[in-house]
């Protein structure tokens, strides 16, 4: 595994969770919350198996 697989592993939950934590404040709405999970998802998942 590369430093930057490894560095994906790490960066992906940490960006989960401030699109929770902002959620959970009031700052981000249902969609806005679901898109950018869904987005750091996929493209972490792009950027991992393309490494």
């Amino acid at each position: 595994m590369t430093d930057a697989q490894i560095g994906l592993l790490v960066a992906t939950p940490v960006i989960i969770g401030f699109a929770l934590m902002l959620y959970r404040m009031g700052v981000l709405q249902g969609a806005g919350t679901v898109s950018a999970v869904g987005a750091s998802v996929v493209i972490a998942a792009v950027l991992f198996f393309g490494q």
